[in-house]
Protein backbone atom coordinates (compact mmCIF):
# COMPACT_ATOMS: atom_id res chain seq x y z
CA UNK A 1 0.00 0.00 0.00
CA UNK A 2 1.19 3.46 -0.14
CA UNK A 3 2.58 4.39 2.36
CA UNK A 4 1.13 7.11 4.31
CA UNK A 5 -2.07 7.03 2.35
CA UNK A 6 -5.43 7.67 4.34
CA UNK A 7 -6.22 4.22 2.82
CA UNK A 8 -4.01 2.84 4.84
CA UNK A 9 -5.13 5.16 7.97
CA UNK A 10 -8.50 3.61 7.46
CA UNK A 11 -7.52 0.02 7.18
CA UNK A 12 -5.20 0.23 10.56
CA UNK A 13 -7.80 2.36 12.61
CA UNK A 14 -11.06 0.51 11.58
CA UNK A 15 -13.35 3.39 11.77
CA UNK A 16 -16.88 3.17 13.27
CA UNK A 17 -19.14 4.32 10.39
CA UNK A 18 -22.84 5.06 11.75
CA UNK A 19 -25.42 5.12 8.63
CA UNK A 20 -28.27 6.38 9.20
CA UNK A 21 -29.15 5.79 5.57
CA UNK A 22 -32.22 4.50 2.82
CA UNK A 23 -34.06 1.00 2.30
CA UNK A 24 -32.72 0.65 -0.95
CA UNK A 25 -29.15 0.71 0.03
CA UNK A 26 -28.19 -0.40 3.42
CA UNK A 27 -26.50 -3.27 2.51
CA UNK A 28 -24.46 -2.37 -0.23
CA UNK A 29 -23.49 0.26 1.72
CA UNK A 30 -22.17 -2.02 4.76
CA UNK A 31 -20.97 -4.59 2.75
CA UNK A 32 -18.74 -2.01 0.76
CA UNK A 33 -17.36 -0.19 4.32
CA UNK A 34 -16.25 -3.61 5.33
CA UNK A 35 -14.41 -4.27 2.03
CA UNK A 36 -12.50 -0.99 2.67
CA UNK A 37 -11.83 -1.82 6.08
CA UNK A 38 -14.17 0.39 7.91
CA UNK A 39 -17.22 -0.54 10.46
CA UNK A 40 -20.60 -0.07 9.86
CA UNK A 41 -23.63 0.20 11.75
CA UNK A 42 -26.82 0.72 10.60
CA UNK A 43 -28.51 2.09 12.51
CA UNK A 44 -31.70 4.82 12.81
CA UNK A 45 -34.32 4.77 15.70
CA UNK A 46 -34.27 7.92 17.92
CA UNK A 47 -33.81 5.86 20.78
CA UNK A 48 -30.30 4.86 20.57
CA UNK A 49 -29.17 7.16 17.48
CA UNK A 50 -27.73 9.59 19.67
CA UNK A 51 -25.32 7.05 22.08
CA UNK A 52 -24.04 5.46 18.60
CA UNK A 53 -23.37 8.74 17.30
CA UNK A 54 -21.32 9.70 20.01
CA UNK A 55 -19.85 6.16 20.24
CA UNK A 56 -19.19 6.18 16.32
CA UNK A 57 -15.87 7.42 14.45
CA UNK A 58 -18.18 9.45 11.82
CA UNK A 59 -21.77 9.42 11.28
CA UNK A 60 -23.54 9.99 7.55
CA UNK A 61 -26.74 11.29 7.10
CA UNK A 62 -28.99 9.96 4.17
CA UNK A 63 -31.69 11.43 3.11
CA UNK A 64 -33.15 8.93 0.11
CA UNK A 65 -35.62 7.06 1.48
CA UNK A 66 -36.97 10.17 4.16
CA UNK A 67 -39.86 10.28 6.55
CA UNK A 68 -40.26 12.26 9.74
CA UNK A 69 -38.82 9.54 11.88
CA UNK A 70 -35.70 9.63 10.40
CA UNK A 71 -35.36 12.72 9.90
CA UNK A 72 -35.75 13.75 13.73
CA UNK A 73 -32.75 10.83 14.10
CA UNK A 74 -30.70 12.41 11.59
CA UNK A 75 -31.28 15.70 13.95
CA UNK A 76 -30.47 13.67 17.16
CA UNK A 77 -27.49 11.72 16.06
CA UNK A 78 -26.02 15.20 14.33
CA UNK A 79 -26.30 16.90 17.91
CA UNK A 80 -24.74 13.94 19.36
CA UNK A 81 -22.09 13.49 16.87
CA UNK A 82 -21.07 17.48 17.15
CA UNK A 83 -21.16 17.50 20.69
CA UNK A 84 -18.57 14.33 21.01
CA UNK A 85 -16.56 16.08 18.28
CA UNK A 86 -17.51 13.37 15.59
CA UNK A 87 -17.42 14.51 12.17
CA UNK A 88 -21.21 14.72 10.24
CA UNK A 89 -21.84 13.85 6.42
CA UNK A 90 -24.38 14.54 4.63
CA UNK A 91 -26.00 12.99 1.43
CA UNK A 92 -29.12 15.09 0.34
CA UNK A 93 -30.43 12.36 -1.95
CA UNK A 94 -32.88 14.43 -4.09
CA UNK A 95 -32.62 17.07 -2.38
CA UNK A 96 -34.50 19.47 -5.17
CA UNK A 97 -37.14 16.95 -6.05
CA UNK A 98 -39.44 17.77 -3.48
CA UNK A 99 -40.46 20.48 -0.80
CA UNK A 100 -39.99 17.74 1.95
CA UNK A 101 -36.74 17.10 1.06
CA UNK A 102 -36.00 19.93 0.39
CA UNK A 103 -37.13 21.63 4.15
CA UNK A 104 -35.22 18.57 5.19
CA UNK A 105 -31.77 19.61 3.93
CA UNK A 106 -32.00 23.06 5.27
CA UNK A 107 -32.98 21.79 8.64
CA UNK A 108 -30.13 19.44 8.64
CA UNK A 109 -27.80 22.39 7.30
CA UNK A 110 -29.29 24.95 9.60
CA UNK A 111 -29.26 22.79 13.00
CA UNK A 112 -25.99 20.54 12.85
CA UNK A 113 -22.54 21.01 12.15
CA UNK A 114 -22.05 19.25 9.02
CA UNK A 115 -18.55 18.37 8.21
CA UNK A 116 -18.87 17.29 4.60
CA UNK A 117 -22.08 17.82 2.05
CA UNK A 118 -21.10 14.86 -0.74
CA UNK A 119 -23.96 15.39 -3.51
CA UNK A 120 -24.31 15.70 -7.14
CA UNK A 121 -24.83 18.51 -9.39
CA UNK A 122 -28.48 18.31 -9.15
CA UNK A 123 -28.54 18.54 -5.20
CA UNK A 124 -25.89 20.89 -5.12
CA UNK A 125 -28.23 23.50 -7.31
CA UNK A 126 -30.70 22.78 -4.96
CA UNK A 127 -29.35 23.83 -1.88
CA UNK A 128 -27.58 27.03 -3.41
CA UNK A 129 -31.06 28.04 -5.55
CA UNK A 130 -29.05 27.35 -8.88
CA UNK A 131 -31.32 27.01 -11.56
CA UNK A 132 -31.60 23.59 -12.31
CA UNK A 133 -33.51 20.79 -14.48
CA UNK A 134 -33.90 18.15 -11.74
CA UNK A 135 -34.75 14.30 -12.29
CA UNK A 136 -35.81 12.96 -9.14
CA UNK A 137 -32.97 11.84 -7.30
CA UNK A 138 -30.43 11.47 -10.31
CA UNK A 139 -28.20 14.32 -11.29
CA UNK A 140 -30.19 16.17 -13.84
CA UNK A 141 -28.76 19.38 -15.97
CA UNK A 142 -28.28 22.76 -16.53
CA UNK A 143 -25.45 25.49 -16.95
CA UNK A 144 -24.45 25.91 -13.43
CA UNK A 145 -20.27 26.24 -12.81
CA UNK A 146 -20.60 23.77 -10.84
CA UNK A 147 -16.81 24.19 -9.38
CA UNK A 148 -17.98 27.64 -8.70
CA UNK A 149 -21.31 27.39 -6.55
CA UNK A 150 -19.38 24.36 -4.59
CA UNK A 151 -16.46 26.68 -3.45
CA UNK A 152 -19.79 29.23 -2.35
CA UNK A 153 -21.45 26.65 -0.74
CA UNK A 154 -18.59 26.05 1.20
CA UNK A 155 -18.22 29.10 2.34
CA UNK A 156 -21.51 29.58 3.38
CA UNK A 157 -22.14 26.82 5.37
CA UNK A 158 -18.03 26.32 6.92
CA UNK A 159 -18.09 22.76 5.65
CA UNK A 160 -16.05 20.76 2.67
CA UNK A 161 -18.82 20.10 -0.52
CA UNK A 162 -17.67 17.66 -3.05
CA UNK A 163 -20.03 17.37 -6.09
CA UNK A 164 -18.89 14.07 -8.07
CA UNK A 165 -19.97 12.68 -11.03
CA UNK A 166 -17.91 12.51 -14.43
CA UNK A 167 -15.39 15.25 -12.65
CA UNK A 168 -15.31 15.31 -9.32
CA UNK A 169 -15.00 18.86 -7.33
CA UNK A 170 -14.03 18.69 -3.48
CA UNK A 171 -13.40 21.87 -1.60
CA UNK A 172 -13.44 23.96 1.21
CA UNK A 173 -14.57 27.13 -0.13
CA UNK A 174 -10.29 28.23 -0.70
CA UNK A 175 -9.02 25.31 -1.94
CA UNK A 176 -10.31 23.02 -4.03
CA UNK A 177 -9.43 19.44 -5.73
CA UNK A 178 -10.48 18.57 -9.53
CA UNK A 179 -10.48 14.71 -9.85
CA UNK A 180 -10.85 12.92 -12.58
CA UNK A 181 -11.70 9.21 -13.36
CA UNK A 182 -14.38 6.80 -13.13
CA UNK A 183 -16.59 4.71 -15.14
CA UNK A 184 -19.99 4.83 -16.45
CA UNK A 185 -21.08 1.44 -14.57
CA UNK A 186 -20.94 3.37 -11.35
CA UNK A 187 -23.81 5.23 -12.53
CA UNK A 188 -25.59 2.07 -13.38
CA UNK A 189 -25.72 0.65 -9.60
CA UNK A 190 -28.03 1.70 -7.30
CA UNK A 191 -26.34 2.64 -4.46
CA UNK A 192 -22.61 3.82 -5.69
CA UNK A 193 -23.07 7.56 -4.49
CA UNK A 194 -24.48 6.87 -1.20
CA UNK A 195 -21.63 4.31 -0.50
CA UNK A 196 -19.21 7.00 -1.34
CA UNK A 197 -20.74 9.15 1.11
CA UNK A 198 -19.68 6.80 3.72
CA UNK A 199 -16.37 5.95 2.30
CA UNK A 200 -15.79 9.62 2.37
CA UNK A 201 -16.63 9.80 5.92
CA UNK A 202 -14.39 6.71 6.83
CA UNK A 203 -12.01 8.37 5.44
CA UNK A 204 -12.53 11.83 7.35
CA UNK A 205 -12.79 9.99 10.94
CA UNK A 206 -9.05 8.36 9.99
CA UNK A 207 -8.02 12.03 8.47
CA UNK A 208 -7.34 14.27 11.51
CA UNK A 209 -6.59 17.87 10.43
CA UNK A 210 -6.09 17.18 6.52
CA UNK A 211 -9.60 16.42 6.16
CA UNK A 212 -10.06 18.38 2.76
CA UNK A 213 -6.74 15.96 1.33
CA UNK A 214 -8.61 12.87 3.01
CA UNK A 215 -11.57 13.16 0.72
CA UNK A 216 -9.55 14.07 -2.27
CA UNK A 217 -7.82 10.42 -1.81
CA UNK A 218 -11.37 9.02 -1.14
CA UNK A 219 -12.64 10.55 -4.41
CA UNK A 220 -9.79 9.47 -6.54
CA UNK A 221 -9.38 6.21 -4.62
CA UNK A 222 -13.08 5.21 -5.71
CA UNK A 223 -12.96 6.42 -8.99
CA UNK A 224 -9.75 4.33 -9.49
CA UNK A 225 -11.79 0.96 -7.86
CA UNK A 226 -14.75 1.75 -10.68
CA UNK A 227 -12.43 1.80 -13.69
CA UNK A 228 -10.79 -1.62 -12.04
CA UNK A 229 -13.77 -3.65 -11.45
CA UNK A 230 -15.13 -1.66 -15.32
CA UNK A 231 -12.51 -3.85 -16.89
CA UNK A 232 -13.99 -7.62 -17.75
CA UNK A 233 -17.10 -7.19 -16.95
CA UNK A 234 -20.40 -7.68 -18.74
CA UNK A 235 -22.82 -4.84 -17.35
CA UNK A 236 -24.21 -3.57 -13.84
CA UNK A 237 -25.02 -6.93 -12.15
CA UNK A 238 -21.29 -8.35 -12.49
CA UNK A 239 -19.73 -4.68 -11.89
CA UNK A 240 -21.90 -4.28 -8.42
CA UNK A 241 -19.79 -7.37 -6.96
CA UNK A 242 -16.51 -6.39 -8.70
CA UNK A 243 -16.60 -2.93 -7.47
CA UNK A 244 -16.94 -4.33 -3.84
CA UNK A 245 -13.84 -6.62 -4.45
CA UNK A 246 -11.68 -3.41 -5.64
CA UNK A 247 -12.69 -1.48 -2.46
CA UNK A 248 -10.99 -4.79 -0.44
CA UNK A 249 -8.10 -5.39 -3.19
CA UNK A 250 -7.23 -1.99 -4.15
CA UNK A 251 -4.62 -0.29 -2.24
CA UNK A 252 -4.03 3.45 -1.36
CA UNK A 253 -4.11 6.36 -4.30
CA UNK A 254 -2.01 9.47 -3.54
CA UNK A 255 -5.07 11.95 -4.88
CA UNK A 256 -2.63 14.94 -4.20
CA UNK A 257 -0.71 13.31 -6.65
CA UNK A 258 -3.09 13.98 -9.58
CA UNK A 259 -5.70 15.68 -8.43
CA UNK A 260 -5.45 19.75 -10.03
CA UNK A 261 -6.10 22.06 -6.74
CA UNK A 262 -6.52 25.82 -6.81
CA UNK A 263 -6.51 28.25 -4.29
CA UNK A 264 -9.54 30.74 -4.22
CA UNK A 265 -9.52 34.23 -2.91
CA UNK A 266 -12.76 34.78 -0.29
Amino acid sequence: MSSGSFTDRVRAQRPLVHCITNIVVANFQANGLLALGASPVMADSPEEVGEMARAASCTVLNIGTLHSDSLHSMELAGKAAAGAGRPVVLDPVGAGATSFRREAVRRILGNLDVTLIRCNAGELAAIAAEDWQASGVDAGSGKMDVRAVAERTAREHGCLVAVTGKVDYVTDGMKTFRIEGGHELLSRVTGTGCLLSAVCGAFIAAAGDSKLEAVAEALKFYKTAGELAAAGVQGPGTFGTAFIDQLYLLEGVEAAAVAETREVRA
